[in-house]
């Protein structure tokens, strides 16, 4: 442990005038044991020697020399000592990113192979998988920007979405970086942290960049902007990998725009780089965000200086064990019980006496909850949002269901809309999710649920819809004499149960299509 001298003060310093009584206070118990000094006023000074017999005192430590060590030590504890700034926890995290693709008919030209986009897709792969535990978001954008998925440190689901992504999802033509710039903000403004914005492109729209540098003051956003393509430009290439083929029989080549690209990141004064055959651009992008994010941090942060003083405990717990000597009395038998209380081995959350006169419900609740005793921590909480987040991980979906339903907040209203969709109740979820984003505008997942709980709905009246007509199940009865059997006609509803599971079943390409399409009819509102 490297101690700077330079930067060592105390967090609370009046405490060490406990220290400076603890230094004196064996001066004042020998001034008060000292029987010549207390009976010179009475007996003439030169016959107290000749009437006092002081016995020989052979023991040097005495209970008042480890009294003023536990005072002197443990003011010092208490006034904090310190020698390091104190970074917080989120600090210690990768720095959050989002990542902007261009979905633009530009990204199917050939030049890097097999096309830009799936050399970026398969590029983002690699910077998933590099930053596991880190959140990420993804946003699609060509003609119009769309939230694929809000911020997350799942990598699967992640790349589940990435590699959904291509051209035929977005209609509207264009590169609307202003736009993406926009989602950006909203997606950081949630999170309240700062972050880079990584734009994945062949390309620019120069009409629209005098406008984003004015879209960025203000935030806190850094944009980076990764180049993929050659000079030369590509073929543009169909969904099944053939060329596409203009009017005249010839082959459609996708322009990269190299120009628009550096007046691109120009305009919003961002880093160029470009896609790599091996990790140069990855760490290329790690190390940019993760600089501005230290950077911002310490900016809005206040100083804040690690508190060393718990280090002096076990100095004071082993001066403690010596302070038992013959003649003191120590009852024991509290801190005994509380520490076996403290100290029992995790098991199931149970309220008992002990318990409940340190820790109140919610406490010993969030104790439970922390621990993954889910339904434990349900029964023992009595703030209704941690009993019903506790009773939603315990699959208890009626207690949630009935505990949500007495909330009238966002984050209350979006967990129903989970419910309802875990129970089929497409049209409940997607009221759930409209009032959690009327009370609280900015809420990215429920955004994304919501989108998703539409195009469930929408897919569930198409199955049901084209779904084939049958009959009921029908039961004939044998009229054969003697028989009194009855037997079960199979019919085509097993067929008919599969068909509609199959139909229901909606692929992340298709969900996005739909989800961007609905957005560009709204206005490309979030």
């Amino acid at each position: 442990m490297d101690i700077n001298l330079s930067d060592f003060h105390f967090l609370r310093p009046l405490w060490l005038l406990l220290a400076l009584f603890g230094a004196l206070l064996p001066l004042i118990w020998r001034r008060s044991r000292d029987l010549q000094r207390s009976l010179r006023g009475n007996i003439a000074e030169h016959l107290l020697p000749h009437l006092l017999v002081t016995p020989q005192d052979h023991q040097r430590l005495r209970p008042v020399h480890l009294l003023c060590a536990l005072l002197i030590l443990g003011a010092v504890a208490a006034a904090g000592p310190t020698w390091e700034q104190d970074r917080p926890d989120f600090l210690e995290n990768r720095a959050p990113l989002i990542v902007a693709v261009d979905l633009s008919p530009s990204m199917d030209a050939s030049d890097v192979q097999p096309t830009r986009l799936e050399a970026a897709k398969h590029k983002l792969h690699d910077l998933i998988q590099r930053r596991a535990g880190a959140r990420t978001a993804l946003i699609a954008y060509a003609g119009s920007a769309h939230l694929v998925l809000p911020p997350t440190d799942d990598p699967a689901l992640l790349d589940t979405f990435v590699q959904a992504l291509g051209t035929g999802l977005i209609d509207k033509p264009g590169k609307d970086v202003g736009a993406v710039i926009d989602q950006a903000k909203r997606l950081l403004s949630a999170e309240k942290t700062p972050g880079s914005l990584l734009l994945i492109t062949d390309g620019g729209e120069t009409a629209q960049l005098d406008s984003l540098d004015k879209r960025l003051s203000g935030s806190q956003l850094q944009v980076l902007v990764l180049a993929v393509g050659s000079e030369d430009g590509g073929i543009i290439q169909s969904a099944s990998g053939q060329p596409k083929i203009d009017s005249n029989g010839r082959p459609i080549v996708g322009s990269f725009d190299q120009a628009a690209l550096k007046q691109l990141a120009s305009a919003v004064d961002a880093p160029l780089g470009s896609l790599t055959l091996n990790d140069d651009d990855l760490d290329w992008i790690d190390l940019h965000a993760q600089q501005h994010f230290q950077s911002a941090s310490a900016e809005q942060r206040e100083l804040h200086w690690k508190d060393a003083g718990y280090w002096l405990c076990w100095p004071l717990l082993l001066l403690a064990l010596f302070s038992v000597r013959k003649g003191w009395s120590v009852n024991w038998m509290p801190a005994l019980l509380l520490a076996a209380g403290l100290g029992w081995p995790s098991a199931p959350a149970q309220a008992n006496a002990l318990t409940d006169a340190f820790f109140t419900r919610d406490q010993q609740g969030r104790w439970a909850f922390e621990h993954e005793h889910w339904p434990q921590a349900a029964a023992l909480f009595v703030d209704p949002y941690w009993k019903g987040v506790a009773a939603y991980h315990a699959a208890d979906y009626d207690l949630a269901l009935a505990t949500f339903a007495r909330l009238d907040t966002p984050q209350a209203y979006f967990y129903l809309g989970n419910i309802y969709v875990r129970r089929f109740k497409f049209d409940q979820a997607i009221a759930a999710y409209t009032q959690a984003l009327k009370l609280q505008p900015q809420f990215p997942e429920a955004t994304a649920n919501l989108a998703l709980a539409q195009a469930l709905l929408k897919d569930t009246e198409s199955a049901e819809k084209n779904a084939p007509e049958t009959k009921p199940d029908e039961v004939k009865f044998d009229k054969a004499p003697g028989k009194g059997q009855s037997k079960k006609v199979e019919s085509e509803q097993a067929a008919s149960d599969a068909l509609w599971l199959q139909n229901l079943t909606t692929s992340p390409a298709k969900f996005l299509k739909q989800k961007f399409s609905l957005q560009d009819q709204q206005g490309a509102k979030p």
